[in-house]
């Protein structure tokens, strides 16, 4: 057996028995379901800590759902993400030499397709080193065709209800992408801008108005200038004609409400083809709409000036334009907020577009108030504060997208009126029907299927159902089975994203919720509190981590610190602890085996013998354990349940019940009932740790027993809990037993009396029944300490010259005399608490200094501040050691 646990020789073997022997698979039976979807991941990605995380916390749920005996589902899948992956295509097509335009949608989408099977689901198999117990075998992709088929069907569905609509009107437009994006898919950022301030000539005279914009190029499409009604200074403007600079365009002076007096110069340009806001006057006003940008973000001919320059190059030459015209008044600094696309990062141009758009307030109503009745539960609850903001204010969802890669949307037109189309799944279905709308007899070439393609996110609302083939076969055994799945574990940045939208398809089309519980993981971040990203290089490679630390080590290091909804601020040295754990682990395992008999099973049901209190206090301490990490599990503080089982297996059983199994005489083996005890306790210990730590528990599982597939440590038996195995008498006198022990190792370091030195020991314990206690369990303290007379009473006197400590109200002595010497020791303690007098003298000095104090940086305040703190604890314990002496 290896001296230290070797991860890369076990992570493999195992993960192959564990998938070979189909113990990831799950088919509908007797057995209480326990099924879990995946978050799908892009199938352009790979591997990153956020991942890692989210399906670290996945993996520990369905383990321990398995040793519950629940038929446990975990499915995995990959989402088609259109614009990532079409852009991904589009680059690559470009080092060939070849545009997107240069090619037919066949031809493109047969370009995608071998871009997707050459580098998709790569992340997948990378889950898999990480210990991900998927059932691999009902993998989906979003865009396979029975998938596909639902979002067709779903649409086609919410048309027919009247919830799908057809419009022109202010989108968000990624330039970059050259697609329309729903609100949710735009990042607003505070950033420093620049407030231009224009001179607007008045028609008629001498007189000028001054606006104020950030975005000067967009003056080429103004259509109006507009005051508030009640702003005293521009009453008598109301009604005149203003004169757009460089355009010469004439267009009238306005009055709205709408305009904040306060902003700026209080009066506002307005340019409806351009501002959300400016198109609700503009309708309101009937104001003419120019729309000056081309899909790709250069000036179209509408601009009449700058046509085909960036909008970026063109507010530069706009700018120098007003300089040259005496029309710019001054340019102010200011910090505002500005959309960028989420999948780009490309600043966001509102647009005015012809679109298909999703009504959602009704679709939201029962999705708001099963998540506010808790009939589905966030984790951590404050969540529901954000979700509902969201839901009550819910706007319609721009659901098309001007892509190839994706679902395309079902609609055909035969005519170029705004309602010259039918919605069909097929070709000849929209042929029947357009003959009927239309009242023609129209061909197969007069009609034809709209461009565009579905958001990404109109596929994976429907995720829950339709890997359970809900849509096609919507009352087939393992949707009947499965759903409602039980936990969904995903990212609060994509709540509305995803989460809602699939809490109001699964209420929308099978009246049921999707899931009962939602935990929100937080964001993984370094050190500075910054995001993990490949642009930033913050972010480690996942793989290589559990190359150097082991799966289970990245496994622990990670879930240490990720409270539900917190951020998790990495550290590679949390690796490095999760390894030492295992290593821990490695070392008692090693222990147990080295005094088992050769060819030796211990098999038999674990029974301690209920005379001796470590025992019993182990006993008691495992079952306290499994019932507060079963409540912790139950509301998924998975960080804290790991804490536990860690403190259980580091502190407990390493440190002290080990100790206090081993055999009394040196170099003899543990006596083989104590042994026995050892191990089944030991395994148990390892039932817990395995939904956090699979590889190494199952090595040890496999390695201590015989055990054939049906005894494989994944399905094993979770521990089932003894109330009446929890002991408060038996834990709080050893937790005395445990701090008096302590205390008399502080004693031996306080006064340099090494560990085999022998010490007599006396205790003046605070009642006749701790006396009793102690005395009974005398050969834990001879166990774990070289004792020689050993005296426990009521009413002990402090012998002279002793150390001296007091726990949980009962007085501890270890007389000195002849132990050390007394006269070298006092010297040694008077010289020390001379220099830390002279260190004090010194601090107290820059503290007293007042320009010191005002003027240092306050961290270097604080730090001397601390120095005396801690130097004058130090003098006072080393007072009371010399004290002590005397």
């Amino acid at each position: 057996m290896p001296k230290q646990y070797e991860p890369n020789a076990v992570e493999e073997k195992w993960y192959s028995f564990w998938e070979v022997n189909g113990f990831f698979h799950s088919e509908p039976d007797e057995r209480e379901s326990y099924s879990m979807v995946i978050p799908p991941p892009n199938v352009t990605g790979v591997l990153h800590m956020g991942h890692m995380l989210n399906n670290t916390i996945q993996d520990v749920l369905v383990r321990r759902a398995r040793m519950l005996g629940k038929n446990a589902c975990w499915v995995p899948g990959t989402d088609h993400a259109s614009i990532a992956t079409e852009a991904k295509v589009v680059q690559k097509l470009r080092k060939q030499g070849i545009t997107k335009a240069d090619l037919s949608r066949e031809e493109f989408l047969e370009h995608a397709w071998n871009w997707t099977e050459e580098h998709g689901g790569i992340i997948l198999q990378q889950l898999k080193k990480l210990g991900a117990s998927c059932d691999w075998q009902r993998t989906r992709f979003t865009l396979e065709d029975d998938l596909y088929d639902a979002v067709i069907d779903c649409f086609i569905e919410l048309y027919d209800r009247g919830y799908i609509y057809r419009g022109k009107r202010m989108i968000n437009w990624d330039p970059e992408a050259q697609t329309a994006l729903s609100d949710e898919e735009v990042i607003h950022r505070e950033v420093q801008s620049k407030l231009y301030h224009v001179r607007y000539k008045i028609k008629g005279g001498d007189n000028w108005v001054t606006i104020a914009t950030t975005r000067p190029e967009t003056i080429l499409a103004d259509t109006a200038v507009c005051v508030n009604p009640k702003d005293e200074r521009y009453q008598d403007l109301v009604g005149k004609t203003a004169i757009v600079p460089v355009v010469e365009r004439e267009v009238p002076i306005i009055a709205d409400e709408y305009v904040d007096m306060e902003f700026g110069t209080g009066c506002l340009k307005i340019t409806p083809a351009h501002d959300q806001n400016d198109y609700e006057i503009g309708q309101k006003h009937g104001l003419e709409i120019i729309d000056m940008l081309n899909p790709d973000g250069t000036l179209s001919e509408a601009a009449e000036h700058y046509v085909g320059e960036d909008r970026f190059e063109a507010r530069k030459s706009i700018i120098k334009a007003l300089k040259d015209r005496d029309q710019l008044v001054e340019t102010e600094e200011i910090s505002n907020k500005v959309g960028y696309s989420e999948r780009t990062d490309a600043v966001i141009e509102p647009r005015l577009s012809l679109q298909w758009f999703c009504k959602m307030d009704e679709l939201a109503k029962p999705a708001l108030d099963n998540v506010m009745n808790d009939n589905i539960q966030f984790h951590p609850a404050k969540f529901k504060n954000s979700y509902s903001h969201w839901m009550e204010n819910i706007r319609d969802w721009c659901i098309s997208r001007q892509l190839w890669w994706g679902q395309r949307i079902p609609a055909w037109y035969y005519g170029d009126g705004a309602e010259e189309y039918v919605i069909a799944k097929t070709k000849e279905e929209a042929l029947k029907k357009a003959r009927k709308k239309s009242g023609n007899d129209l061909g197969e070439n007069d009609i034809r299927q709209d461009e565009d393609v579905l958001d990404t996110w109109f596929s994976s609302w429907l995720w829950p159902i339709t890997v359970f083939d809900g849509f096609k076969n919507p009352d087939n055994e393992e949707i009947n089975y499965y759903y409602p799945t039980d936990d969904l574990v995903t990212a609060p940045e994509i709540m509305f994203f995803w989460v809602a939208r699939m809490i109001i398809a699964g209420y929308e089309f099978r009246d049921e919720k999707p899931f009962s519980n939602v935990y929100y993981t937080g964001i993984v971040r370094d050190s500075q509190r910054r995001k993990m990203s490949k642009s930033l290089g913050n972010s480690p490679d996942p793989l290589k981590l559990i190359e150097q630390y082991g799966a289970d080590g990245v496994r622990v290091g990670m879930l240490f610190s990720s409270p539900a909804g917190n951020d998790l601020l990495f550290e590679e040295n949390l690796c490095e602890q999760g390894r030492n754990f295992a290593n821990k682990i490695w070392n008692a395992f090693r222990f147990l085996m080295m005094n088992r008999e050769e060819g030796k099973e211990y098999s038999s049901p674990l029974k301690i013998d209920e005379d001796n209190l470590a025992d019993r206090w182990m006993l008691s301490r495992l079952h306290e354990t499994v019932k507060a990490i079963n409540s912790d599990m139950e509301s998924f503080r998975i960080n804290e349940a790991l804490r536990k089982v860690y403190s259980l297996v580091w502190d407990d059983f390493c440190d002290w019940y080990i100790e206090l199994i081993k055999a009394d005489e040196p170099g003899a083996k543990i006596p083989e009932d104590k042994l026995n005890r050892g191990f089944r306790i030991f395994e148990e210990l390892m039932k817990l740790l395995h939904p956090f730590m699979p590889f190494i528990t199952e090595e040890i599982w496999q390695r201590i027993g015989d055990r054939d597939t049906k005894n494989a440590m994944i399905v094993a038996q979770w521990p089932e809990l003894d109330e009446n195995a929890i002991s408060e008498t038996d834990s709080d006198l050893f937790s005395a037993i445990q701090s008096t022990i302590s205390a008399i190792r502080n004693i031996r370091a306080e006064f340099n009396v090494g560990p085999k030195a022998e010490i007599d020991l006396k205790i003046k314990a605070k009642n006749a029944d701790i006396a009793s206690a102690l005395q009974d369990n005398e050969w834990i303290f001879r166990k774990l300490q070289n004792i020689g007379t050993f005296e426990v009473s009521t009413e002990l006197k402090k012998p002279s010259t002793s150390a001296s400590a007091v726990v949980e109200g009962s007085e501890i002595f270890v007389p000195l005399e002849g132990l050390i010497d007394l006269e070298k020791e006092r010297k040694r303690i008077e010289d020390e608490i001379d220099r830390l007098k002279g260190f004090l003298k010194s601090v107290n000095k820059k503290l007293d200094n007042e320009q010191f104090v005002e003027n240092a940086p306050e961290e270097v305040v604080q730090r001397e501040r601390d120095k005396k703190d801690d130097t004058e604890t130090s003098l006072k314990k080393l007072n009371e050691i010399l004290h002590e002496l005397e």
